[in-house]
Order: C-alpha cells, then structure tokens, then sequence
C-alpha cells in the first residue's frame, strides 16, 4: 500500500503568498505569508517531502477563494471544509471544533474555550492547542484572545502582529468596548 496522494500549492493574499497541503482525506496544512512564495514553497516540501506542487482541485480551489475572501474582510464560513486530523491529538480537535464555531469579527477567549471543554483550569493547555493549529484561517485559532481582550500568542510566521492584522482585516475588536466603559470614570478605576 503506498502512501495517499498529497499536493500542494501557494497562492496571494491580501497579506502575501500563503500555502496549502492537502491528501485524499482533506486538507492537511495552512501556511500563512512567511517569506514569499519561495519561503513557504520549501517550508511545504520539507513538511511533505512525498507531495507535488499541483493545481488545486474544485474543493480546494473554493477554500483557496475563500481564504483570498477573508483576507480582504468578506465573512466567509470554512466549516464545512474537510481537514486531515490524522495527526492531530484528541485534545487538539475537540479544541479546533470549538474555535471553528467561532464567526469572523468575534473573538472567544482561551478561558471561554476551557470553560466549554468543561474545565476554566484547561486555558493553557488551549493556548498550547492553538499554538499547534496546522490549519490557520480554517480553524481561526487568530479570533481567540487571553482574558481581558489581551491578544495572547499567535505561533504563525509574524506572530502577534498578524493576529492583529487579520482581526483588523475581519473588523473584531479585541480591547473594544466593555460592559464597563458607561460607568463614570471614579467607579471604573475599582473594579
């Protein structure tokens, strides 16, 4: 039996070129701007060094569409693109099904996710999940933030920085207005 058929393929954005991996069982890696093209070519040979550059099929050039979409601010919703979780561990996708329900323009905190999964105290570990996100953009890992609206980390090439820009570009407001911000200034100072 030989091993499943990968291809890849780089494609502009808004941001500059990213990269996408994909096998008979969905997509397998996101590449978000690092470089150029020839930067995030190599990055995808030596992460699969058995696939082929190729045109994207139908399925795949959809998302290729909709990721462009996304970049320039259009909503767009990549739930229903099928991802190769092969590798992934069993933490990790109950983690990403999570931050995949999440719309573009909103945010949901590492704590909110924890809390979901049944356990506050899991935050960390949800950061750590995130930060092994193989699909950024299809699982939007940019659009969960630490408590307070902080912008926690962002392991993508560019870091926080990038989060920040992509949140920007989907119009989320992270650090924007509070509950708090009508109460006179004297009583917002204690809480």
């Amino acid at each position: 039996m030989g091993m499943p058929a990968q291809n890849f393929t780089i494609f502009d954005t808004a941001l500059g070129a990213c990269g996408l991996a994909w096998g008979e069982r969905g997509v397998m890696r996101v590449l978000l701007p690092d470089g150029g093209e020839g930067k995030i070519r190599s990055r995808l040979k030596r992460q699969f060094p058995n696939a082929a550059e190729a045109p994207p099929p139908q399925h795949i050039a959809k998302l290729i569409d909709d990721i462009v979409a996304l970049m320039k601010g259009e909503a767009r919703d990549l739930n229903d693109v099928a991802l190769d979780l092969g590798n992934v561990p069993a933490f990790n996708r109950k983690v990403f099904d999570i931050a995949r329900t999440i719309p573009a323009g909103q945010t949901l905190t590492y704590g909110e996710i924890a809390t979901r999964l049944g356990d506050k105290l899991l935050a960390r570990d949800v950061g750590t999940a995130l930060g092994q996100n193989p699909f950024p953009i299809v699982v939007p890992c940019h659009r969960v933030l630490a408590a307070s609206g902080k912008s926690g980390g962002f392991s993508a090439p560019g870091g926080v920085d990038t989060k920040m820009r992509m949140l920007s570009i989907e119009r989320a407001q992270p650090g924007g207005p509070t509950l708090f911000d009508d109460l006179p200034l004297a009583t917002r100072r204690h809480r």
